[in-house]
Parts: C-alpha cells; structure tokens; sequence
C-alpha cells in the first residue's frame, strides 16, 4: 500500500478544532438552566446513551474523507529482482522436409515441425525474463513475431506455422539469418542471440550462410545452429541431409556452437544446453501497477457523515 498525495494527512490535524468548534457552537445555541444536577440520578434512555455517537460518526467521516484525499493505493506488482536478460530470435526452417515424421514420442511418429514447436515451447517457459522473437524460412524468410515478453502470444503465432505457407521446395539460410540479425540489430542487450534449426542445405535466396554469419559476428551476435532429424537410408547408401560443414561454419563464425538433433530426446537436451549457456545477469527493475483504493474510504466518510446529520436530525440529536 502507498498514499499518491501522503501530505493531505496533514489536514487530521485540523480534526480536533473542528470538534472544539462544533461544540462551540452547539453550547452557544443551547438554552442555560440553572442546574442539571438533580436530573443525574434518572436512568439514562437509549437515545441518552446514543448521543455521543454523533460526534463518533462525525469524526470519523472527516478521517475517511482526508484519507481518501490522500488517494492510498495498492501495489499489483513491486520487486526489485537480479535476473537473466537475452534477446533471441528463433530462425524456424519451414521447408517441405520438415513434414518428415523421423521423430518418435512415447512410440508415435512426430515430424520435424512438431518436434520442433514442442520443444520451442518448453524453451519459452523456461525463459520468461527474455525477450524472444520468431523468424521462419523455406525459399524466403517470413517475420512470425518481433522480439517480446509475451511468449503466449509468440506460442500461438508459433503453433500457426507449417510447411505450406511458404514455398518449401527450396531452402535459403542465408536469407532467414539475415532477417533474424535485423531484428537485433537495434537491440541493447548484453547478448544477442539466433538459434537456426534446419533440416536442410541452403539451396536459395540472395546471400550466402557464410556471408549472414560474418554480418551477425559483425553486431555480435551469436548464431547457435541445430541441424535436425535422422539419416535417410536408400538401397545401397546412407544420405545426409544436412549440411553440417555450413552449419559449424555458421555457429564457428559467431563464436557459439553447432548442434546434430537426430531424435526427440536430443533436440531436448540441445535447447536445454543452449538456455545454460546463455544466461546473462542484470538487474531489472519491475514497475509497480497500483490499484485505486481510495473510493472505498471516500463512500464510508459520506455515509458516516450522512449518519451524523439524520441522527442530528432525530429526536437523538435534540436532546438537551
């Protein structure tokens, strides 16, 4: 709790010279006997008994008024806390092989999108200090969310992306990792980072993986690449799909490092790797969001007043 205007408590002062003054007047307006000592001894009514509320009531309207000036308040939300600040764009390959189901949890198949999102989401919540945005990829790169602290909304945005909203018959890493360093290049973090999850080897778009990567190193930003999903397997020969030699460039380049992620469990443990290694302390100051609660002691000053004028009214207050 706080008080926005503390200094309107000064006016209880006043309190005491407005009750003096009240029974000032009162006893001016009174009419004087010669003595009331004969009447002490008669038992006391009820109304008797209720006349010193009056003032009571009076009283404490004024105080619930000045207090209400004095606008008291509550504190939703008020810490000072050390934490760990990242921003970190996750680079989502949205190529047609990631509807590839190499991916198995508790016996079923998953594809690589699916495994992706979920791991994505349990990465989310282990972050919640940082601010993270979201770019996907196949043949160009799409914007899915700007770096922010709503990782609900970034989820939502996330679990709308497949394979087909963009065209996945090609791949271009070199583009998607220059989209993702744009949306850090005005950030003021103490560390900036990419993670690049791809299935693939880049096979499009206008810049090259290498040239992407010296930009980010540039900025500093570090690109930590995870190249996704099994080896396929033909007749005579094993086929790798992803291009490991550009990926380990990519990720040497930055100075962070490159990941193979061939089953669910791996992907798991790789962004698990990844959330330990970037951590970055600083100390983040929350803003406090206070609630109005001075209406409360505003409505119970004028009923405590209007209590003090109809028993004033009443055959109460004009008792002698």
């Amino acid at each position: 709790m706080r008080l926005a205007y503390p200094y309107f408590l000064l006016l209880l002062l006043l309190i005491p010279l407005l009750l003096w003054l009240r029974l000032y007047m009162v006893r001016k307006r009174s009419m004087q006997f010669s003595s009331g000592a004969v009447l002490k001894g008669l038992p006391k009514s009820w109304r008797v008994r209720l006349q010193p509320v009056i003032p009571l009531f009076y009283t404490l309207g004024l105080i619930c008024i000045i207090v209400a000036l004095a606008r008291p308040q509550r504190g939703l939300e008020d810490s000072r806390v050390r934490t760990e600040a990242v921003d970190i764009i996750l680079l989502l390959d949205l190529s047609g092989s990631m509807d590839t189901s190499d991916f198995q949890k508790f016996g079923q198949r998953m594809s690589r999108l699916e495994a992706s999102q979920e791991v994505i989401t349990r990465f989310l919540e282990n972050r919640p200090n940082d601010r993270i945005g979201m770019v996907a990829f196949a043949t160009l790169p799409y914007a899915v969310a700007p770096l922010t602290l709503d990782h609900g909304w970034l989820v939502e945005r996330m679990e709308g992306l497949n394979t087909k909203m963009l065209d996945g018959n090609r791949t271009a890493i070199g583009d998607g990792i220059a989209s993702a360093v744009n949306r850090l290049r005005d950030s003021e973090a103490k560390s900036k980072v990419i993670i690049l999850l791809t299935d693939g080897a880049n096979n499009a778009g206008t810049l090259s993986p290498e040239n992407a990567a010296s930009a980010a190193e540039a900025l500093g930003i570090k690109i930590y690449t995870i190249g996704a999903g099994g080896a396929r397997t033909g007749f005579f020969m094993q086929r790798q799909e992803v291009d490991e030699d550009t990926l380990k460039k990519i990720s040497k380049t930055t100075g962070a490092k490159f990941y193979r992620a061939k089953d669910l469990e791996t992907l798991e443990a790789v962004y698990e790797e990844i959330d330990q290694l970037e951590k970055t302390e600083i100390e983040v100051e929350r803003f406090t969001r206070f609630e109005e609660k001075s209406f409360g002691w505003l409505v119970a000053g004028i009923a405590f007043l209007a209590l003090e004028q109809l028993l004033g009214l009443s055959k109460i207050g004009r008792l002698p």
